[in-house]
């Protein structure tokens, strides 16, 4: 049980560090402001580090992990391509990175709470995964 949970739980971690990557490069080079880029930027390099990190403990259990949902990507980015059409400005980035770390904080909160018996190393990716996309919801709240 605590193999196959703590498995479960890298994966959704890995699902959504991924997913987290792809939200950023998809709005990056649409930013204004070059603080605001700037941290994106950092963001997405503590993402990446994050990855490697799930990677690692991931092949110890010989798996490959798992992609963000194709309907929830398919969606983010149907919903990004929508708002930046209607209004073009970094707040309306803001808003959706906000959005797109609330949505990641609240689905590892379910996870976590889900896979109760995975070991305590995953656990503390998943934490943070957490911490990072709560930072940046603070990070970005002046260009709200």
């Amino acid at each position: 049980m605590i193999e196959q949970d703590t498995i479960r739980l890298l994966r959704e971690c890995d699902a959504g560090v991924k997913m987290g990557v792809e939200s950023i490069e998809e709005v990056v080079d649409k930013i204004q402001s070059e603080d605001f880029r700037q941290v994106l930027v950092k963001s997405r390099r503590q993402h990446d580090e994050l990855d490697r990190e799930i990677q690692q403990l991931l092949s110890r259990y010989q798996d490959e992990g798992k992609d963000p949902n194709p309907m929830a990507k398919g969606m983010s980015w149907m919903k990004t391509h929508a708002m930046l059409m209607m209004k073009p400005s970094d707040q309306t980035i803001a808003d959706l990175m906000t959005d797109g770390c609330n949505m990641g904080v609240k689905s590892l909160h379910k996870y976590l709470n889900e896979y109760k018996a995975a070991d305590h190393s995953s656990k503390e990716v998943a934490k943070k995964l957490v911490n990072l996309e709560q930072e940046l919801a603070v990070d970005i709240r002046s260009y709200l």
